[in-house]
């Protein structure tokens, strides 16, 4: 899953980034309010972590201009403005969550996959679909309750494709949710990252849809070769 940090301190969202990578997000870092308004011109993400206190404004004012325009990007503040009015503020502009700094890894990563589960519309942490089930948080996917080793690339692609079961995703879709705007990708990567899939839980896991990109496959189709 793809996410927006915007964020001035340096070492605040250099220690944001590699965190969040061990749980399998795509982290994209902008700085001002410019870069992350280039930042979702470009590339599409799942959330935004967005701080108030910007070198060239409040992020109040993105976020009010996001809502605005009817960009519904769950959007978690992340600031040390503590205050019940700041609160306050945030959310009435469109904020989804709000959280203070100091604070801890576990709990944004927590909050972040709430805001997830809330947008795809699901209540329970685990993904679904037929019997495999994905747990973001442990980054552990199952078939039958039988475990499913997967590399971290082709695991953040399940998940990719159950958090939007029912969509046809272009290539452009995936590659923003895979890739960072910073990352180098070969033309036959995604190719490569989907075969492998296939190969590991079956052809039907992922479908191709001609000339529009792909799609989640029926949950009948899916049958890992080395579980029967």
């Amino acid at each position: 899953m793809h996410v927006l940090l915007i964020e001035d301190d340096s070492l605040v969202a250099s220690g944001i980034q590699t965190g969040l990578n061990v749980y399998g997000f795509v982290v994209d870092h902008v700085a001002t309010l410019d870069e992350a308004r280039a930042a979702m011109s470009i590339v599409s993400s799942d959330v935004v972590i967005l701080d108030l206190g910007l070198p060239d404004g409040n992020g109040l004012v993105l976020l009010k201009q996001w809502r605005a325009r009817q960009q519904d990007v769950p959007v978690l503040i992340l600031t040390a403005r503590d205050a019940v009015p700041d609160r306050v503020a945030g959310l009435e502009a469109g904020a989804d969550d709000y959280l203070t700094k100091p604070f801890d890894l576990d709990e944004l990563v927590a909050r972040l996959h709430a805001l997830l589960r809330r947008s795809a519309g699901r209540s329970t942490p685990v993904i679904a679909h037929g019997r495999l089930r994905l747990d973001p948080t442990s980054r552990s996917v199952t078939f039958d309750d039988q475990p499913i080793s997967l590399p971290r690339r082709e695991l953040m692609l399940l998940e990719v494709f159950l958090q939007s079961p029912r969509s046809i995703l272009s290539v452009d879709q995936i590659k923003d949710r895979l890739y960072g705007m910073s990352d180098e990708v070969e033309s036959n990567a995604l190719n490569v990252h989907i075969h492998h899939l296939r190969r590991k839980l079956g052809p039907g896991v992922v479908e191709t849809v001609r000339g529009l990109g792909y799609r989640l496959g029926d949950p009948r189709a899916i049958q890992p070769p080395d579980i029967r």
